[in-house]
């Protein structure tokens, strides 16, 4: 079986060497050339545990393909995936131009029956809007030829992508047609061996679905930040809370961490697009607005403690900063919890010197020299009058607390993911602070 999978950013080059890796024979279009040229390298664009390896091996069986031509990747394929992004409009909605220049393309150049899929997050009603940009190239060729349009929405976790892709808790199909179903019910057949569901419904039920998952993920993030906010004013720990209310099977352990917020290129896109969508017909997103705002602010808390502690006098003063990325295993900083803090912390006249284990050539590309940055987790400390823990990357977990004390000009720890325990800390002699604990 051939297809083609149109964009190449983190949904598109996911999606097509996991197909190429059970055997599919894939070509990933995209119009940038040297991301083209770079990927046909083995260079990715994104960081990805297991991505690169399975890039290069695929390449190399022949099975995964790049090129900057559509109309190349159209030859012979039976499905092709439109991967391209759907960035946030001024207004909150999700940007359909690359969606619909893709869908124009393919109408333009396709030569044989074809399944056109969309996998980027679009709104309820957008396959429609495909199937016409996609129609109205063919009547302007003057040609028939049968199509079919789905919606196959992606729930990928960044850091986890390929596991997702490879053993999904479910495959979500929109079709409308018998003709569609099949197909892609054999596309998939390789990924359903193991007893992994796939759920076929109507199209605009499954971008619909996309959507509700992730708000429903971000609602519960914000819920639980919100619960820490007051257990912190209460004097209760949320850390117990947390276990305690995990352990209700309705409620589950997953996405009630507290935190800093969440950020990425899903929830704050998708939460806005929704809330959006909602306006549009009339509907006021009442959840999910306050989803958004509790998470708006939650950005603000480590700074504010942080503001609180040297008694709102931050000028001339270092942090160092152990996190960029806005989750582990990622290099992603979009909408990142980093970026809100360092910018306060620039602005209130301090000085920031950051480490990441993969984000840092990506703030260096968004932040340029504002901060300093260290190869060391501990080199950032040096004569740094805090540490602040922005993202939970493992080899933070167990530092040495002994080198951290002594590099400090000030025994004072913000850590904005509660890697540490609180009894510890304070037996270290550490000033900490962490997000739903009272401290003080």
């Amino acid at each position: 079986m051939k297809i083609s999978v149109i964009g190449t950013g983190y949904v598109g080059l996911v999606t097509g060497t996991c197909f190429s890796e059970v055997g599919v024979d894939v070509t990933c279009v995209d119009i940038d050339i040297k991301k083209i040229e770079n990927l046909q390298k083995g260079i990715l664009p994104i960081y990805e545990p297991g991505l690169e390896e399975m890039v290069l091996r695929n390449v190399q069986k022949n099975r995964l393909h790049f090129t900057n031509s559509l109309q190349e990747s159209l030859i012979d394929a039976e499905v092709a995936f439109i991967a391209v992004g759907t960035p946030p409009d001024e207004d909150g909605s999700a940007d359909l131009k690359y969606v619909l220049a893709v869908a124009s393309a393919i109408g333009e150049h396709m030569q044989k029956p074809l399944v056109v899929v969309t996998k980027s997050t679009v709104p309820v009603g957008t396959a429609e809007k495909v199937r016409n940009a996609l129609q109205a190239q063919l009547d302007k060729r003057g040609v028939k030829i049968k199509y079919y349009v789905s919606s196959n929405p992606e729930f990928l976790k960044e850091g986890a992508a390929i596991e997702d892709f490879m053993k999904p808790d479910r495959i979500v199909v929109g079709i409308d047609s018998a003709e569609a179903e099949d197909i892609m019910k054999r596309l998939y057949k390789p990924f359903l061996l193991n007893g992994h569901p796939i759920i076929f419904m109507d199209i605009p039920s499954a971008e619909m679905t996309k959507y509700a998952a992730n708000a429903m993920l971000a609602t519960k993030i914000s819920f639980m930040n919100d619960v820490a906010n007051l257990c912190e004013i209460m004097g209760a720990d949320v850390n117990m809370v947390r276990k305690g209310i995990g352990s209700d099977t309705r409620i589950g352990n997953k996405f009630i961490y507290p935190g800093v917020g969440y950020g990425g290129s899903c929830f704050p896109k998708d939460v806005k697009a929704l809330i959006k969508t909602a306006k549009e017909n009339n509907y006021n997103m009442r959840i999910l607005n306050a989803v958004e705002e509790v998470n708006d602010s939650q950005k603000e808390v480590l700074f504010n403690k942080v503001r609180t502690h040297f008694n709102n006098n931050l000028k001339g003063k270092t942090f160092a900063l152990w996190g960029l990325s806005f989750k582990p295993k990622t290099d992603d900083m979009r909408e990142a919890p980093s970026l809100v803090i360092i910018e306060k912390l620039l602005k209130a006249g301090a000085s920031v010197v950051a480490y990441d284990p993969v984000a840092q050539h990506e703030a260096q590309r968004i932040l340029g020299d504002t901060i300093s940055y260290s190869n060391n987790m501990y080199d950032t400390l040096n004569n740094a009058d805090a540490l602040l823990i922005v993202t939970e990357w493992p080899e933070f977990r167990v530092p040495n607390f002994t080198d951290v004390a002594a590099r400090l000009n000030n025994k004072v720890i913000f850590d904005g993911r509660n890697i540490f325990d609180t009894n510890d800390m304070k037996n270290l002699g550490f000033d900490y602070y962490c997000i739903g604990v009272k401290t003080r």
